[in-house]
């Protein structure tokens, strides 16, 4: 790979007009001269076009955002994630930069709408669900507050999946999100690092006589950076995206070549492209864990190199005052190897002391947790670590000693907090605990709701919070109101800032004042309120006959639940739920009855054997239910495949029912409940997660609360036995009679056998039995509700209104307040 020489210079961009003339005019330019394009236009092609006209009344404030943020002494936060979801980047950008009724006017030259050229665009294929989503809302928060904040991810060739069905069963097919390039994106080659795999290390001493240690012999990788612009919201701020790409540093062997070995000759390459090629491989097998582990280690030294690089440029050589001036931001346990990495760069690049170091370390990392699943708390096996990234292994083990040094003063003799405060696991196969290195690597911990942090504090983290109290601290999520409101929901945002102003846009406590507003002129604010949502539940319903070829009446109740499948999440529950209304009207229990359109969407991780039956158990209910003449208009279901961002665009304005439904204690946060309460959909959930501050915000008369608590969760699992709740429930009983006799796979014999032995398992952790009834009579009132169709316009606003706690605009103040402090 060329090395580039940077030239230190500084060139003049002047900003480029917006009007629908010139913007026309730059379009035509990109369509014609650039793209090659005369006669028989691709729609494509305009969507390309027009994102390269955008990106060029981007660039001046892009350039001048990163000079101003990037002077000597600016203090950075650097947020490192495997994930951003950021969907769709054109429709964002025109809302952000205030061009959309130009865009409009110039696409109507070619007889196209905005929305046509929109769907063009694939979603970046750079995350799986609300890690990644997350991510992508803050960077958008940071750049609308013009907080100095550098984004760094990896530039994955294919995405998770694409989410088909066949007969049921989730198939999945690749993403290749980038086959037609992408527009956004600017290569940056001349900033590329080198990132070292297996190999060995060496002592040796160097000129002044100090003992140091090299890592050599080793098997590098070139992480290439490709940026992408976050903008801020009519700020002129665009902040930075910046994703690595994997490349191999001899791309090419000659001599193999020459030789007839022609897979040989380009093996290098193919093997330092994979680690870049897609987002999280299966690590069901020992190359899924291989290949898991280098993306982290990727991610980490490449980006972390990346802001040496920045700093020295900008700041010089010295380190005494880096910490002063940078902080990273670790979302999740994934880039936590990071810890370690600006250990070895310190130590043995910049010839720092241990004690120097440490100290930098642990004044610039902060640990941002999402789980409260013991499972999910990455670890890897010592043999791995020390054969893939030798010098990393020796680091962990001297920071582990000097920790359990400090564990064992504090608690002398405690051997059994030793075993369960290490960083090195013991047992059958010592293995490094990721989220224990970030713990004793950072000054700061946070969760991401009020009662998954205070979970952490008194459960899974218990004894590093007892050492150091003062690490933890709650940020609680949020959305951006921008891609989750104003983007999503356009009837919906030009009727609120038709009653209230605009302001909410960029600051989304004001839209509190809706309350007020409704009641100048009550009637015709709940008309017009009414109107959208109708509106906005065709939109959905005609996404949903078209992917599904399902049938929903707009009239009925729209009960939603999209996100990830996973057990603890409960879809599940929901649809015993389903077949429980089912049997109700097989037995002609249909008086007042009220339809109901039920959808659930998501995927399942590959190896995932328990989701993906769940996800077949949906749609083999679905067949059956939609197909009963008895049932008819009743009662109707669909499974939405490939569930993603711009899905979620069109799904959350037009739900009525948002399923929150998770084990109580399990959810770290959630953000799609907050989406849904943002545009006005009222939610049925337990106290879990946000959801408990959801209900705080818009008070029990706008929340439908069920279940058991989380420690009442904890309590019954001692002593829990659910074929008890079968027994004394007539109505569960038939539910899993149903199940049992294989009515809903009377072709496919003992397929649900596993479900079904899951729910009745006295080990189920996930209780879903035990919520059954509680669940089922929480429906009933929610039917009561959507029956007094004013009462439940009444609630809706009232989401909508009380949602401005949940933008991440006030989640990253908080972060810059109380860790960043930019």
């Amino acid at each position: 790979m060329k090395k580039y020489d940077e030239i230190k210079t500084k060139v003049v961009i002047k900003p480029l007009p917006k009007d629908s003339y010139s913007l026309s005019e730059s379009f035509n330019l990109y369509l014609r001269n650039h793209l090659g394009h005369f006669t028989g236009f691709v729609p494509y092609y305009f969507y390309e076009a027009m994102a390269l006209a955008v990106r060029d009344r981007i660039m001046t404030n892009w350039y001048d955002t990163w000079d101003r943020h990037n002077k000597p002494q600016t203090r950075k936060a650097y947020y490192m994630s495997l994930e951003f979801l950021i969907g769709r980047a054109l429709g964002n950008h025109l809302l952000n930069m205030d061009i959309e009724q130009p865009t409009r006017d110039t696409l109507l030259e070619f007889s196209m709408t905005l929305e046509d050229v929109i769907s063009e665009e694939p979603d970046a294929g750079l995350g799986n669900g609300g890690l990644g989503r997350l991510a992508a809302c803050f960077m958008d928060s940071c750049a609308s507050l013009d907080l100095p904040v550098l984004g760094y991810g990896i530039r994955y060739e294919y995405g998770m999946f694409k989410q088909h069905i066949e007969n049921g069963h989730q198939i999945e097919e690749p993403d290749h999100w980038l086959r037609d390039g992408n527009p956004w994106e600017i290569p940056r080659p001349e900033f590329e690092q080198s990132i070292q795999f297996g190999g060995y290390t060496e002592k040796y001493h160097d000129n002044e006589g100090v003992e140091r240690v090299r890592w050599i012999d080793s098997n590098d990788v070139v992480a290439i950076p490709h940026d992408m612009p976050i903008s801020g919201y009519r700020n002129n701020t665009v902040n930075t995206l910046r994703l690595w790409k994997a490349t191999a540093s001899e791309v090419f062997s000659l001599d193999d070549f020459n030789a007839g070995s022609y897979s040989d000759a380009v093996e290098a390459k193919n093997d330092a492209e994979h680690i870049s090629m897609v987002l999280y491989p299966n690590d069901a097998s020992e190359s899924g864990k291989v290949l898991r582990l280098k993306q982290q280690y990727f991610l980490a030294s490449a980006s972390l190199q990346d802001v040496i690089r920045i700093w020295e440029r900008t700041n010089g050589y010295q380190y005494d005052d880096f910490a002063r001036y940078n902080v990273f931001q670790l979302n999740d346990t994934h880039p936590t190897i990071a810890v370690a990495e600006l250990m070895r760069i310190l130590i043995d690049i910049k010839k720092l002391d241990w004690k120097q170091a440490w100290a930098i370390t642990t004044q610039t990392m902060a640990y941002t947790n999402h789980t409260l699943l013991p499972e999910a708390l990455e670890s890897w096996p010592t043999t791995m670590m020390k054969s893939l990234l030798p010098r990393l292994m020796e680091i962990i083990y001297q920071i582990n000693e000097n920790f359990m040094h400090e564990v064992a003063l504090k608690w002398p003799g405690d051997n059994d907090r030793l075993a369960r405060m290490s960083i090195i696991e013991e047992g059958n196969g010592k293995r490094v605990r990721m989220a224990y290195l970030a713990i004793v690597g950072s000054f700061s911990i946070n969760g991401v709701a009020d009662l998954h942090s205070k979970l952490l504090c008194t459960g899974l983290f218990k004894d590093f919070y007892e050492l150091w109290p003062e690490k933890f601290n709650n940020k609680t999520n949020g959305v951006t109101p921008r891609r989750w409101l104003a983007h999503a929901n356009p009837l919906l945002r030009d009727f609120i800032t038709e009653n209230i102003g605009s302001d909410w846009v960029a600051d989304l406590s004001h839209i509190k004042q809706l309350q007020q507003a409704m009641h100048k002129n009550e009637a015709a604010f709940m008309r017009g309120w009414t109107d959208i949502k109708q509106q906005n539940k065709q939109r959905l319903a005609n996404m949903v006959k078209n992917e599904c070829g399902v049938e929903f009446n707009t009239d009925a109740l729209f009960d939603v639940q999209v996100k990830r499948v996973h057990e603890y999440k409960r879809q599940l529950l929901n649809i015993l739920h389903v077949i429980h209304l089912y049997v109700k009207i097989k037995k002609g229990d249909t008086s007042n009855w009220t339809p109901r359109c039920v959808l659930i969407g998501g995927k399942a991780a590959p190896g995932y054997h328990m989701a993906k039956l769940i996800i077949k158990l949906v749609n083999n209910v679905a067949e059956i239910v939609n197909e009963d003449p008895d049932v008819g208009d009743r009662l109707k279901v669909a499974f939405l495949k490939n569930y993603n961002v711009s899905r979620m665009e069109v799904i959350c304005p037009g739900t009525d029912l948002s399923e929150q439904i998770s084990t109580a204690g399990k959810e770290a946060s959630g953000t799609g409940n907050m989406k849904f309460m943002m545009n006005g959909a009222i939610t049925i959930g337990t106290y879990d997660g946000a959801n408990i501050e959801i209900l705080e915000a818009v008070g029990e008369d706008n929340f439908f609360l069920f279940g058991l608590k989380a420690d009442e969760v904890e309590g019954m699992r001692q002593n829990y036995l659910p074929q008890g709740f079968i027994d004394n429930d007539s109505e569960l009983a038939d539910v899993m009679h149903l199940l049992e006799s294989g009515h809903f796979n009377l072709f496919e014999p003992h397929l649900f056998d596993d479900v079904i032995a899951a729910l009745k398992s006295p080990h189920d952790p996930w209780l879903t039995l035990a919520d059954f009834r509680s669940y089922v009579d929480c429906q009933m009132r929610v039917v009561d509700f959507f029956q007094n169709r004013e009462a439940w316009t009444r609630a809706s606003i009232a989401n909508t209104s009380n949602s401005g706690f949940f933008s991440t605009d006030r989640t990253m103040q908080q972060y810059n307040a109380d860790i960043w402090k930019l």
